[in-house]
């Protein structure tokens, strides 16, 4: 070790430039690795927000119009049924099951102001938790007539005073840029809503008028409030407008529409005696593993059933691609400095034929003089690694300022676009080690070969 580190000290030149080739090699794959991690993190983390691919949705089948007896208001074979979802909860490896009715387009007033709501889902409200929905305050009530909005529910909300700015914002308005970012800013801020009661008023489109009419109006208390989606923009959050009611409310609610639109009740109810209130069950299993196996034994019930586990693998695989494409790069530039330590250590064996002869001559044997070109090429490895390391740091971190400068990051999004996970790290120490020692193999077993005398009686 002493012999080896006096001999890089001495070749300073030599040194530096094989360290920074291998630095620049390492680098590479660091960097590499680290876009790869970096998009399959965010990859993952839209995946879990938006598809789940441990969870599974179930609709009613396609079929003939009419059941076997004839009766149009049995059950038929391929529709979603409660008998089948009491079914359907016993199969194995299923966590929780919630059913679902999707109604659209609510309007709702608190206090002064008002806001909207895009999508309304009536369900079980202690399933939530179940299926990712973290609360940020208070929770599911056994009392009537409440409702959860999510976050984006109370963004954006609208007073007379915020529609008189929004309208100066119109185009033709001379107001400045700055009024513009206060006024974006303030759309921004969640107005508290918690334990509040407020007005929901549905929005029916009635096509023969070409416009929406409000329906009958209902009180309600807002008993809970989901928790704001991590790294998730601002922006995108706002237009995430969504609430949940229990199944109860949830059919008061869609017979109320159905009143407004001139469609009888009484057979609203009879549909509902067979199918209950809901157009799908979402089922989270214990597994995203297991999710295939509980798929097949839904669809023998003649069920749709619709998972997401093939947008999962298709991201993977295009994933993969990507690393090695990275990794491919890394290697590449580690193989070019390889070939420079090769010709630099082979240089070096040619100039210190004299030093090797007299280490002959004093009894070393082939071994250690193997063993100290061996050290050399593994500390430059080492040098190089370490290097490599801090200047991936310096890379990653120069990315981040450019994307960041080039396009700013929305309020409320991540800042952080690319990091460097630990793991990543020992890697590209690990190559850089490697690729010193493989490269100092040749020129280590050249120099043992090296005559003693012959070497000494020239120089």
């Amino acid at each position: 070790m002493r012999l080896g580190w006096d001999q890089l000290k001495r070749r300073v030149v030599v040194t530096a430039l094989c360290i920074m080739g291998i630095a620049i090699g390492s680098a590479s794959i660091v960097v590499a690795l680290s876009f790869g991690e970096s998009i399959n993190h965010y990859s993952r983390m839209q995946m879990s927000y938006y598809l789940k691919s441990d969870e599974i949705t179930v609709r009613s089948g396609h079929g003939g119009s009419e059941s076997d007896s004839g009766d149009p208001n049995a059950a038929k074979p391929y529709e979603l049924t409660k008998a089948k979802i009491d079914l359907i909860r016993t199969f194995p490896n299923v966590k929780a099951l919630g059913t679902y009715q999707t109604l659209n387009n609510f309007q709702f007033q608190v206090d002064n102001k008002r806001g909207y709501i895009n999508s309304l889902y009536a369900t079980e409200l202690e399933t939530l938790p179940d299926f990712g929905y973290e609360l940020h305050q208070g929770g599911p009530s056994e009392q009537e007539n409440t409702i959860i909005l999510s976050y984006g529910a109370t963004m954006g909300l609208f007073d007379q005073q915020m529609r008189q700015a929004r309208q100066i914002q119109s185009p033709g308005g001379n107001d400045s840029p700055q009024a513009a970012k206060r006024l974006e800013d303030q759309m921004y801020i969640a107005y508290p809503m918690y334990q509040k009661q407020i007005i929901l008023t549905p929005q029916i489109y009635k096509p023969n008028l070409g416009m929406e009419e409000s329906g009958t109006p209902f009180p309600l208390r807002v008993v809970g409030i989901l928790k704001k989606p991590e790294g998730v923009p601002d922006d995108v959050v706002m237009n995430q407008k969504t609430a949940f009611v229990s199944p109860a409310l949830g059919q008061k609610l869609l017979d109320a529409i159905e009143q407004k639109n001139g469609k009888s009740s009484a057979g609203s109810a009879a549909k509902s005696t067979s199918s209950g209130t809901f157009n799908e069950v979402k089922i989270k299993v214990d597994d995203s593993s297991n999710v295939k196996e509980l798929e097949q034994w839904i669809k023998k019930l003649k069920l749709s059933v619709e998972t997401n586990l093939f947008r999962e693998e298709r991201m993977q695989s295009e994933l993969v691609i990507i690393r090695l494409i990275f990794g491919g790069v890394g290697v590449f530039i580690l193989f070019v400095a390889s070939i420079s330590i090769i010709v630099a250590m082979t240089m070096s064996t040619y100039q210190r034929r004299r030093q090797i002869g007299i280490m002959k001559v004093l009894g070393a044997n082939l071994r250690q003089i193997r063993n100290m070109f061996m050290v050399e090429s593994a500390l430059l490895g080492l040098l190089g690694g370490m290097t490599g390391i801090l200047l991936s740091y310096w890379v990653i971190w120069g990315i981040n300022i450019a994307v960041m400068k080039l396009a700013p990051a929305r309020p409320g999004a991540q800042q952080e676009i690319l990091f460097i996970s630990p793991w990543i790290l020992p890697i590209g120490l690990f190559f850089a080690i490697m690729t010193g020692v493989l490269s100092g193999i040749y020129p280590a077993v050249k120099a043992s070969r090296t005559d003693a005398l012959t070497a000494i009686k020239r120089d």
